[in-house]
């Protein structure tokens, strides 16, 4: 590597740290840094190292701001790995492609609802859709992060805020431990298909795990109605991004 493309990962990591743990899309930033250096499926591939360490950072934040909903959280960690295996088997297989437009929608439909229904965002409620369905609603977010990682974590925060009722700190909380739980099995995967550089994930990790704790500590300080502004603007970007390109 040279000296540019190791400060491009760090800066890039950088960002994407601070974006996936207070909403989601920061790959959007990696990937395509990646992409110029190692091509698009050990790009992909590579993606998960950062990924697994910056979430064990954020994690970390979390934890020590006892903001993790672990309770809540251990009924949804089977399906989403489940789906996550699932979705980087098949990842190892095909492209990625078919996913983005799709997925623009989603973004669009997430900031929308952050918009019209404010509290149910910031405040949390009692509210939990019942089995099979919430292990069904686990097991296709599983499965998109497995098979693109990109964006999953509106997804996820979605799901466990709509569906699960969380506020937007735990639910970022939650959110990266899911994460956490399913990376190692997609990183796995993708490494036994020959998809993963080591030594760029280990460079980009460093900036995206500095980004991710200091979101996560931002978040804890700040409270969810600051997180959710933040959710609007990167969300309504990165759907802008996939359906221009």
């Amino acid at each position: 590597m040279t000296v540019q493309e190791v400060l491009l990962l760090l800066s890039g990591g950088l960002a994407a740290g601070f974006i996936n743990t207070l909403a989601g899309g920061g790959s959007a930033i990696t990937v395509p840094i990646m992409t110029e250096i190692v091509g698009i499926s050990v790009a992909n591939g590579t993606n998960r190292i950062a990924i697994l360490l910056a979430n064990a950072s954020a994690l970390t934040r979390f934890q020590r701001g006892d903001v993790v909903p672990w309770r809540r959280l251990s009924r949804l960690i089977a399906p989403t790995v489940v789906g996550a295996a699932a979705g980087a088997w098949v990842a190892t297989q095909t492209s990625g492609d078919l996913f983005k437009k799709i997925f623009a929608v989603v973004l669009v439909l997430v900031a929308g609802s952050v918009l019209a229904r404010p509290s149910r965002w910031v405040e949390g409620h009692e509210r939990d859709i019942g089995e099979p369905w919430r292990s069904l609603l686990f097991l296709g977010v599983g499965f998109y992060g497995g098979f693109v990682q990109a964006g999953v974590g509106f997804l996820v925060l979605g799901a466990l805020v709509l569906g699960s009722g969380m506020d937007l700190v735990g639910g970022n909380a939650a959110k990266v431990a899911l994460i956490l739980c399913y990376t190692p099995v997609a990183l796995v995967l993708f490494a036994s298909a020959s998809q993963v550089d080591l030594r760029v994930g280990l460079v980009l990790s460093v900036g995206q795990m500095s980004g991710a704790w200091i979101a996560a500590r931002l978040a804890i300080l700040k409270g969810a109605g600051w997180i959710r502004w933040v959710l609007v603007v990167v969300a309504v970007a990165a759907a802008i991004r996939l359906l221009l390109t």
